[in-house]
């Protein structure tokens, strides 16, 4: 039964052994998400070059949309107008909106940040706008999205202390502001389904002021909490390192979001440490550069050993008419077509391949995070993790 109470009811099912890793699940008004979860990037309520109907066979249950693309273009009023998102775009699963700060953030030229908000130009035109922690609620609300986050300010990972404290500050702010707007909806049935909203813990690489921060989100009480202002310049293990020693400062009840980070690695690293959900945008970026995801399987017996990368471009696959990228791959580019003839199409500029490409690693990320959720059920996750990321 879909919810119609304005609480999102989290059901942890299982910690792997000799692990953080948790299975789970939770409900929104478009189904049942089990996480730990992948979620591609459909910035303007697209997955590049993919159709919703390609996402759902994937088993692509949630995506996401950014509400600062969307608020220049279409304008969610527009969306709003249409019956948000799901109806807009034809999507029936569930979509996450992140509040569009990272990518107001990074308008340095244009940016003028204020403890009431911030003040930049679009990237398009040059327009003027302003974005307050309640005007991006209401935005999202207006989106429709099943999960709204927060309005943080996300300064670099490795910025001095005292920044990152002002920022932390500022995002806790923002963040009770956030809270009142939403419960004023009420609770963001905009659209006549609940909408779900989440903190942002911020603090860079120290943890003293991540610890802080997630206790304050904490009083202020959110549906779940995401880690944010990570990937954005620190080394991988201090990533790892900050994000399970947020996570564990998290409530075990509450879904987990590591914001941005998508190496297949990455995801693994820091399910291993906690995180229940994931979006980035490399997958389809990626394989719009010709890299695309498969497993080796060349040493015996040592099936799903290593995750390598291929590169389609490459001459090698010229005349390789009997393999696919991936042969443990069930999706419909490898089920159908050779390396040789996806060189081809990427060579020609053909934009099949690009297609091909991007729901082949849409597919990858997918099943790797369906099977380390099978191994978390089994008890076996730890090893088989460290037998991926030390090949």
């Amino acid at each position: 039964m879909l919810p119609t109470e304005a609480t999102l009811a989290f059901e942890l099912i299982a910690t792997a052994k000799n692990s953080a890793a948790r299975a789970a699940k939770f409900t929104t008004a478009h189904g049942e998400i089990q996480t730990p979860v992948f979620m591609p990037v459909g910035t303007q309520a697209s997955v590049k070059s993919l159709s919703p109907h390609e996402l759902i066979d994937a088993d692509a249950r949630i995506i996401l949309a950014n509400t600062y693309h969307l608020h220049l273009r279409p304008t969610s009023e527009i969306i709003r107008e249409a019956g948000g998102l799901h109806k807009f775009e034809n999507y029936d699963g569930s979509i996450l909106t992140d509040s569009g700060g990272f990518q107001v953030f990074s308008l340095k030229d244009s940016l003028k940040i204020t403890d009431e908000g911030v003040h930049f130009q679009s990237h398009i035109d040059g327009s003027k706008h302003f974005f307050t922690p309640k005007s991006v609620i209401e935005t999202q609300h207006a989106l429709g999205a099943d999960i709204i986050m927060q309005f943080d300010e996300c300064p670099p990972s490795t910025a001095e202390d005292a920044a990152i404290k002002k920022a932390v500050e500022r995002t806790l702010n923002w963040a009770r502001i956030c809270k009142e707007t939403h419960e004023e909806a009420p609770r963001g049935f905009c659209h006549g389904y609940p909408q779900y909203l989440f903190g942002i813990v911020q603090g860079g690489i120290n943890e003293s002021l991540r610890s802080y921060c997630a206790k304050e989100l904490i009083n202020i009480g959110f549906d779940g909490y995401a880690v944010g202002g990570l990937a954005v310049g620190e080394s991988s293990l201090d990533m790892y390192s900050v994000a399970g020693f947020t996570a564990a400062q998290l409530p075990p009840d509450k879904p987990r979001y590591l914001m941005g980070v998508g190496k297949p690695i990455d995801i693994l690293e820091c399910i291993d440490r906690g995180i229940d959900m994931f979006d980035c945008v490399l997958p389809t970026r990626n394989a719009r550069n010709g890299s695309v995801y498969s497993w080796d399987t060349s040493a015996a017996g040592a099936a799903r050993a290593a995750i390598v990368t291929v590169n389609i471009r490459n001459s090698q696959h010229r005349r390789d008419f009997d393999t696919p990228i991936d042969p443990t791959c069930g999706c419909y580019c490898c089920r159908n077509f050779s390396r040789a003839y996806l060189r081809h199409l990427y060579i020609a500029g053909e934009i099949l391949a690009l297609r091909l490409l991007s729901l082949h690693n849409i597919h990858f990320y997918m099943n790797l995070v369906k099977t380390a959720r099978q191994k978390i059920l089994d008890n076996s996750f730890a090893e088989w993790k460290k037998g991926i990321v030390n090949s």
